[in-house]
This record gives structure tokens, C-alpha cells and sequence, in this order.
């Protein structure tokens, strides 16, 4: 029986989110509730996501009880929630219908005028980031969906009243397929998430039906400077922003002051906008590039741009900072790809700090596995490398895939047995003038928070 998931997230009607403390699931139940659909979820744990919802008047079950579900007209779940949790197989056995999160988002887009989708395999939470401070900036008042908290939200999620919704669109799972792209942003296209995709080609497959997804009056923007990104728009005339030459939008007189850099962002040979960025790196003039193409495809003025990079300090959880232990600077960045790792630390060298100290946790077992050889090259590029657990997220170990094995590859790196250890150890680390990261998808943010607080 084929279930259009529209008929069930209507006013009145009753939905349960099984995962709800998710970073895309605790939004999707508020922007649900605001529709008037009577929500309910479950989640492993407490959590300050958890409370908030419940303070909204969403009643959070902690635990997955096949009970939860007695009454619910849908179940939605996040990616990482399987046939086998007992809530779904309670959904599914008393016939009522089971919907992946990124259908109930879709769903949710095919309301705007203008669904603005950005799509990568690094790079996504800061660049949906920038494009919101470029819409608010602009007075667009738009809807916003996030993998990340962004400071100007105070939330990963905004509901706003205008004609555009701005989405992180994740190619896990293929959960970007079920959106509805009115303009496609395509980052970059890089091998990851190899748990679900066999391989690049696969990858790359995923990734041009997201870019097919577009109407013909919509945009695909494609990072003209990855070759990834170029070979999934062949044939779809997209629009290419990026640093080499030949893209549409592209910078011009880039200049850098004390790792930051200013530059033109000038589109078709004219220019568009003058800005001054607040987070370093090369891959964030690429980001604000691709932020201020779609920006340009949907009619906001320059002046907006400016305004809303000026405002850009960075998502949560990118480059985020976290304060200072013995006159060592404490940071924390959600890189878990060896790209967004190799980015993170050639920016963070150009700062002008005594010592790189890195503090990364692996995030699941296979991405270790498949991407060892290019995690072991770019830790090298930290001062000191200290290496947490692996966060296996949604694995098991079936790979024999360690720390240790990584640690004992990288010179001078040291392999910590606990998050507390890792503490400990940048505590033992830390001097005046250096910076000190903590780095990975998981939780080994909890580790620069605790050496922080130490003082």
C-alpha cells in the first residue's frame, strides 16, 4: 500500500518520533506541532533537546517501548532507527504507517515557493548556516533546517513566514532524495559514509538524482573547483561557483589579516558583494562562495550578503570556542572526513599558536577503516595528535578497528583509553600559546568542556 506521508502530518492528526532528540528530528517535531499535528517521541536518553520539547508541551518518552507508538497515526524515525527497534516493529506489525524523518521534510518543502537544499559530503551545516544569516539579513524571514545549533537561531531550526525554506540536505541513506530541491547546492562530492554506499560511483549516483530533483526554473550550484561536484551536474547547465578560474561567482582581490580573509565575491565578471569573513580558512571563502550563489539565483541583493557573512562567527560545533586552560586557547570542530580534518588544521596553523594540540575521536568504525591511510596523513599535521576512543555511533565492532591502531602510525601521537583521559592528557599538554582542538562527530566535545572548567 503505497502512503502519501501528507495525509498523516495534517492538523489534528497524531505522529510519533521515534529518535526525537535528533538534530533534525527535535526541529521536525516543533515545526510539526506549529502545523497543528499532535506530536509524541521517544529517545534514548535525558537531554536538554529533550526538555525543551517537553516544555513545548511534547511529551518524551525515554527508551523505545513498543507501547509508545498505541494511538499514533505515523511513526517518523531518523536514519539510524532500524526495522528492529520495538517501537517500529510495534508500528509496523499493528499496521500503522512508518515514515523516514527526510520524507516528513520533503513533504514540508513542497509548501514554499523557494526550497534552497545544501548538499556535500563536508561542508553543509556552515554554508546552510551563512545562507541563513544572508536571508535574514535580506528580510526573507525564512524557515531553517539545520544539522547543527547556529548562535543567531539559538537552535539548529527556525519557522519563519516567508516564501523560502533553507534545509542541510544529508546524502546519508539517501535521505536528500526524498526533498524537494527548488535550488540544489552541491559542496563537493568525496568518498564517505561507505557503511551505506558501496563506493565513490555510488556516491556520485546518489548525488545526481538529488541534482535531478530541481524543476527546470529552479538552480543546481555546483563547487566548480571539486571535480566530484562537476561530474554529478554534467549536462544539467549548472551554476559553478569557486577560487579557479572559470566559475560564475568566484573571489577577487583575497587578502587575509591574522588568518581572516576579505575578499570581492564577484559573479558573471561584475561585482556582487565586498566581504570580510569571521572564520578562517580557504574552504570558507568556498563556502560563503556557494552561500552567496544561491543567495544570487534568488534575487537578494549584495547588500544582504555583505551583511549577513559580517554577522557569520560560525555554526555550533565549527570552530566553535570553548575558552582557555593555562593560557591555551580550547576550540571544538565537528570534523570527522579526513577533508574536513586536513581543512581544519591547515587553517588553524595559519592562526599564528605555539602548538596544534588535536584531540580527535573517530566517528564509526567503517569510516575509520575505509579512510585509515588519509586520517593517519592529516593527523600528522597537528603538533600532537591525541586520539580518542572510536564513537561508533550506529556500529559494532566487526572490523577490529582501534584508536591504538591509528595512534601507532602517527609520531608522537598517544592513544587515550576514555574521554576523561583525554582530559587529563591536555591537561598534562597544555602551555601558553597553543591551541588545543577537540575534534570529531561524537561527544569528545565533553572532553574540552571538562578541561576548561578544570581551571
Amino acid at each position: 500500500m503505497n502512503r502519501n506521508i501528507e495525509d498523516y502530518i495534517r492538523p489534528g492528526a497524531r505522529a510519533h518520533l521515534v529518535g526525537v532528540g535528533g538534530v533534525s528530528m527535535a526541529p521536525l517535531a516543533e515545526v510539526l506541532k506549529g502545523k497543528g499535528v499532535d506530536i509524541t517521541g521517544s529517545d534514548m536518553r535525558e537531554s536538554g533537546t529533550v526538555d525543551h520539547l517537553r516544555s513545548l508541551g511534547i511529551p518524551v518518552t525515554i527508551g523505545h517501548l513498543p507501547r509508545s507508538v498505541e494511538g499514533a497515526g505515523c511513526v517518523i524515525r531518523t536514519a539510524a532507527v532500524h526495522d528492529d527497534n520495538p517501537e517500529i516493529a510495534a508500528a509496523l506489525a499493528a499496521g500503522i504507517p512508518v515514515f523516514e524523518r527526510a520524507q516528513a521534510w520533503g513533504a514540508i518543502m513542497r509548501h514554499y515557493k523557494n526550497a534552497l537544499c545544501v548538499a556535500g559530503t563536508h561542508g553543509k551545516t556552515t554554508t546552510t548556516s551563512m545562507c541563513t544569516h544572508i536571508f535574514l539579513a535580506a528580510g526573507r524571514d525564512p524557515s531553517v533546517m539545520i544539522g547543527g545549533t547556529l548562535p543567531i537561531l539559538g537552535a539548529g531550526h527556525r519557522v519563519g513566514h516567508g516564501d523560502t525554506i533553507i534545509a542541510e540536505s544529508c546524502e546519508y541513506c539517501n535521505s536528500f532524495l526524498s526533498f524537494a530541491p527548488t535550488v540544489a547546492v552541491i559542496l563537493n562530492v568525496e568518498a564517505d559514509h561507505l557503511d551505506f554506499f558501496k563506493d565513490l560511483d555510488d556516491i556520485k549516483a546518489s548525488f545526481r538524482r538529488f541534482a535531478e530533483l530541481v524543476p527546470s526554473n529552479g538552480s543546481v550550484i555546483v563547487n566548480n573547483d571539486n571535480a566530484g561536484a562537476r561530474s554529478v551536474a554534467c549536462g544539467l547547465d549548472p551554476f559553478t561557483f569557486g577560487l579557479e578560474e572559470g566559475a560564475e561567482c568566484t573571489a577577487a582581490n583575497l587578502t587575509w589579516d591574522r588568518g581572516l580573509p576579505a575578499f570581492d565575491i564577484v559573479v558573471h565578471g561584475e561585482k556582487y558583494a565586498r566581504v570580510t569573513l569571521r572564520v578562517g580558512g580557504v574552504h570558507n571563502v568556498s563556502n560563503a562562495l556557494a552561500a552567496a550563489s544561491a543567495a544570487y539565483v534568488l534575487g537578494v541583493p549584495g547588500s544582504a550578503v555583505e551583511e549577513g557573512l559580517d554577522a557569520f562567527t560560525g555554526a555550533g560545533r565549527r570552530f566553535e570556542r570553548k575558552g582557555t586552560f593555562h593560557g591555551a586557547d580550547v576550540y571544538d570542530d565537528y570534523a570527522h572526513h579526513p577533508d574536513e580534518l586536513r581543512a581544519l588544521l591547515a587553517m588553524a596553523k595559519t592562526l599564528g599558536y605555539k602548538k596544534v594540540i588535536c584531540a580527535f575521536q573517530p566517528h564509526t568504525y567503517t569510516r575509520t577503516a575505509a579512510l585509515f591511510d588519509q586520517f593517519v596523513e592529516v593527523l600528522k599535521l597537528a603538533d600532537t595528535a591525541v586520539l580518542a576512543p572510536i564513537y561508533a555511533a550506529r556500529e559494532t565492532d566487526a572490523l577490529g578497528m582501534s584508536s591504538e591502531k591509528l595512534a601507532r602510525e602517527i609520531p608522537g601521537a598517544v592513544s587515550c583509553g576514555s574521554l576523561e583521559e583525554v582530559t587529563a592528557r591536555l591537561a598534562d599538554l597544555a602551555r601558553p600559546g597553543d591551541l588545543i582542538l577537540t575534534v570529531g562527530a561524537g561527544d569528545i566535545y565533553l572532553a574540552g568542556e571538562a578541561l576548561v572548567e578544570k581551571r
